[in-house]
């Protein structure tokens, strides 16, 4: 008999059945430790994928049709009739003639330069019989000339005048002086043009002042950095503060808000290191126009900076679920669904592939979005108050069965796991995600948001950081008239150049006088509008 059969023997049965339980335990916590390891590898495995995911695969937010539903969607299959005849050339010819490209519409906007082509007269000679030629037709051909920038010195001359009889009979003699546009910065070449050319190029068009520097170095105009640095800083501090001001108060008039949060480096803030992140906030207007978009530069993402800058709003804000906006005071905050999707989105990419397609529970979760953005779009164009009455009837009946779903698929999902944090988003976000049944202006996601502030994250890849708070400031209120005066049909550039025409020659405390100069005022010239 061997050792281990002669000491089980000799075991007497309560320290069998003590040694039984012992094995039990040490099973158990083997398969609890097997069951957590597991669940730890298919997480790495779920971030594996979705990071080779975001670097290598599309960006889309597409949902793939499960193969029964791919007939939905196979249009072209669906709507071609092979026995329907081929329209002929002349069915062709009058099409084009009636239907007018987007090419041509913006041609013809376009100033217009003919140039014409004839023979010369001794020429105007038939080859074959040496008769006269007349003109029968012509042949036209268009294209696009560009003519580069160009600078040229404007001299201001203004004339003194005095009295000569005053200066005959030797009384005082008065001396009059022709009014002059004040300048936009004393002392310097900088024009109101030149000005918003360099701001326009930096933030409407992401061209770093260094490659400013280079061009103007090619036209012939020595300008550093440094210099052209310092005229954005006066554009934007001194004159453009006034109306980033004035669309402030506008602002906070509203009672629907959107509003976003992104990253901003600056290298040489007081008391922190240059590596330490700021962050520009954004807050803009919803469905009712006129569009008013505003960026707010702040070192911290604190619950602080919102509550400073919509002091005194009231009404409904839309967000992304970052709890900084939770403390806002009589506000109602309004979730976003596309946040909500792109969870189940990233849940479905973290499956393997050969489970992508298959009908599994975040599939399920992903439809159910959809058939809320599906809703909204056929909602699109109703009024507001139809737009509340149609929600009860057709969204809040999706709504309570996805909470259904997702208070029964909580109990089934490791909270860790992309499909888990998909489920806890949504049952953690429920109230803002559903206020959007509260009234018909609202909408059903913050893309309105994300849409602008994606200028800023475009540029910042270009110029990465701002050196100091004051550029920072400046960046963020130049953004914001560029960004506004877009979203209100202007013209950028020529706004900018209209605004430091104007702005140094006028009283800047009159808000009268400064309403005149908002994007949305009737008064601006028709050049500062794209289709003028």
């Amino acid at each position: 008999m061997s050792t281990n059969s002669q000491s089980i023997a000799a075991m007497t049965i309560e320290e069998l059945q003590s040694r039984c339980l012992q094995l039990e335990e040490q099973c158990r916590q083997l398969e609890q430790q097997n069951a957590e390891l597991t669940a730890k590898l298919n997480w790495f495995m779920e971030q594996l994928r979705l990071s080779k995911k975001r670097q290598f695969g599309v960006s889309s937010e597409r949902t793939e049709a499960l193969p029964e539903q791919l007939m939905l969607f196979n249009e072209a299959e669906v709507a071609a009739r092979p026995e329907a005849p081929e329209p002929d050339l002349e069915t062709i010819t009058y099409q084009r003639h009636k239907t007018r490209t987007r090419r041509e519409m913006n041609l013809e906007d376009l100033p217009v330069e003919v140039v014409e082509h004839r023979l010369p007269e001794e020429e105007q000679v038939c080859p074959h019989c040496g008769g006269l030629l007349h003109e029968m037709s012509t042949e036209v051909r268009q294209e696009l000339k560009i003519i580069p920038a160009q600078v040229k010195v404007v001299k201001h001359i203004r004339y003194v005048y005095a009295c000569r009889h005053c200066e005959r009979e030797e009384i005082s003699t008065p001396v009059v002086t022709a009014p002059m546009p004040a300048p936009v910065l004393p002392g310097s070449p900088v024009s109101p043009s030149l000005l918003a050319y360099v701001m326009h190029q930096k933030y409407g068009e992401g061209l770093p002042l260094y490659r400013q520097e280079q061009q103007f170095k090619g036209l012939g105009i020595e300008l550093s950095r440094q210099t052209l640095a310092n005229w954005v800083l006066h554009g934007a501090n001194t004159w453009l503060t006034h109306i980033y001001d004035r669309l402030h108060e506008y602002l906070l008039q509203k009672d629907i808000l959107h509003a976003d949060e992104t990253t901003l480096q600056v290298l040489r803030e007081p008391g922190r290191e240059a590596a330490t992140k700021s962050f520009l906030w954004l807050y803009r207007t919803g469905r009712d126009g006129p569009p008013i978009i505003l960026y707010d530069y702040q070192t911290t993402r604190a619950s602080k900076h919102p509550r400073r800058f919509l002091a005194g709003f009231k009404g409904y804000l839309h967000v992304d679920g970052y709890a900084g906006y939770n403390e806002l005071p009589d506000v109602t905050l309004v979730g976003c669904w596309a946040h909500a999707r792109r969870k189940f989105d990233e849940a479905l990419k973290a499956l393997p592939e050969d489970k992508r397609n298959a009908a599994v529970a975040a599939r399920e979760g992903l439809e159910f979005c959809n058939r809320l953005f599906t809703i909204e779009r056929d909602l699109k164009d109703k009024t507001p108050e139809e737009r509340y009455q149609l929600r009860q009837v057709r969204s809040k009946p999706v709504l309570d069965a996805f909470l259904a779903w997702l208070k029964t698929q909580k109990s089934r999902v490791l909270p860790k796991s992309s499909f888990g944090q998909a489920i806890n988003y949504c049952l953690g976000q429920w109230d803002k995600l559903t206020a959007f049944l509260q009234d018909g202006r609202l909408e059903l996601d913050n893309n309105r948001s994300e849409r602008s502030i994606k200028p800023f994250v475009i540029g910042r890849k270009n110029w990465l950081f701002a050196n100091t708070p004051r550029g920072a400031k400046a960046s963020a209120i130049t953004y914001s008239i560029i960004e506004t005066a877009k979203e209100n049909g202007l013209n950028p550039f020529q706004y900018l150049r209209y605004l430091f025409e104007k702005l140094p020659n006028l009283d800047t405390q009159d808000k009268n006088a400064l309403d005149q100069l908002l994007p949305w005022s009737d008064s601006l010239p028709s050049v500062c509008r794209v289709n003028n």
